[in-house]
């Protein structure tokens, strides 16, 4: 297979898979806690053990994928997924749950910087923004079915079904990708190892920064917005309805939004989608109109992604490509280890799911000033000569 559209199709239902696991726990929050006798907190727990393994692993992801190679580091990352949710399917002890979801979440981590460096092999220089952005895309569409399907699965079956669909979308992906083939001479410039002057590193990490931010932001919504919904009396399917409308939006609204900055002012159209987004999140709360403000969520929130996404190529190298989005990755998952624990705690503590909605408004609030500091980076680091 060497037509490189039909490898992003392969890269982005395989990327899907993750999502759709991710989500898998708070798709059915209100299940859990009546299966498990555990509370909020401890669902915001779970929720973001399935990113604490990026923390350790990221950085060195890159070099895993270099050694093992691409097939063999995305079949291993699969497996490692399917094995964890079969494990919280067979389990009903929250410690083994537990175990499930690292198991999972490690190889959602090495499965991630591996399908992004493939990826970036096809398209560097060839419409990368548009394949990025398509990339991305996978994201929110995997929440999206997971929110419509793993509620209607877990009413009707209980959570071990829930899980055992995950495990199985994953074992498909395996599947999958038995069909990738690499790109002609990509080989020769993945030898390389190059190192991250100061001002790049310190770049890349105020990229990993603004899109871990705003990732907490934008998953305190489909993490803990059924549990806002249930607390209002919303059924459980009903609620994960409500909340897929804005995965289901942002598949539309990712694509434009990398569109609209390719053609100019990326970074004024991502500071002022960003408040935006901020002010819909605390207005969700504080709201009757629940359809509405998800449904501008959707339409806005998407806007950010593939300009944020693109931030650490205008610092890296190819040289430097491996261990800089491992830096930027692991940025990423530290965000997302913490963000859905604060958030749970804060929630218990609170006694409403409202006070997650509210610390997810904080945090995308908090990435126009960073984006300000990213551009002052670029523009000293161009400034002076590199060594």
């Amino acid at each position: 297979m060497r037509n490189r559209w039909a490898i992003l199709a392969i890269l982005f239902f395989v990327r899907l898979t993750i999502a759709f696991q991710f989500q898998s726990v708070a798709a059915v929050a209100p299940l859990l806690e009546q299966t498990f006798g555990v509370g909020l907190a401890d669902i915001g727990i779970l929720i973001g053990l399935y990113f604490t393994p990026g923390v350790v692993l990221a950085l060195p992801g890159g070099a895993i994928g270099r050694r093992l190679g691409d097939k063999p580091t995305t079949i291993t990352a699969l497996l490692m997924m399917t094995a964890g949710s079969l494990v919280m399917a067979a389990t009903d002890i929250w410690s083994l749950q537990m175990a499930g979801r690292l198991t999972s979440g490690a190889g959602g981590v090495l499965l991630t910087v591996q399908l992004t460096k493939m990826g970036t092999d096809w398209f560097a220089g060839k419409e990368i923004a548009t394949a990025m952005a398509i990339f991305v895309n996978s994201w929110p569409a995997g929440v999206a079915i997971s929110l419509l399907v793993l509620p209607a699965i877990g009413t009707a079956h209980g959570a071990g079904a829930v899980f055992a669909a995950t495990g199985t979308l994953s074992a498909i992906g395996i599947l999958l990708i038995m069909l990738y083939q690499p790109p002609p001479a990509v080989t020769a410039s993945a030898a390389g190892s190059g190192r991250l002057d100061r001002l790049a590193l310190l770049a890349v990490i105020v990229a990993g920064m603004i899109w871990g931010l705003y990732n907490v932001g934008f998953a305190m919504i489909f993490s803990f917005g059924p549990s806002l919904l249930a607390e209002r009396g919303w059924s459980i399917a009903a609620a994960g309805s409500a909340i897929s409308l804005v995965m289901w939006l942002s598949v539309v609204s990712v694509p434009l939004g990398g569109y609209l900055a390719d053609r100019g002012r990326p970074l004024v159209m991502t500071i002022a989608a960003s408040i935006a987004v901020a002010t819909l999140l605390a207005w969700l709360t504080r709201s009757d109109a629940v359809i509405t403000v998800l449904v501008l969520i959707g339409l806005i929130g998407g806007f950010p992604a593939g300009p944020i996404m693109s931030l650490a190529a205008r610092v890296l190298a190819p040289e430097t490509r491996a261990i800089g989005m491992g830096v930027f990755y692991t940025l990423f998952y530290a965000a997302m280890m913490l963000g859905p624990a604060v958030a749970g705690r804060l929630a218990k503590s609170a006694g409403t799911a409202a006070v997650a909605l509210d610390l997810g408004a904080l945090t995308v609030l908090a990435c126009p000033p960073l984006m300000w500091l990213f551009e002052r980076i670029v523009s000293v680091r161009h400034r002076r000569p590199q060594s």
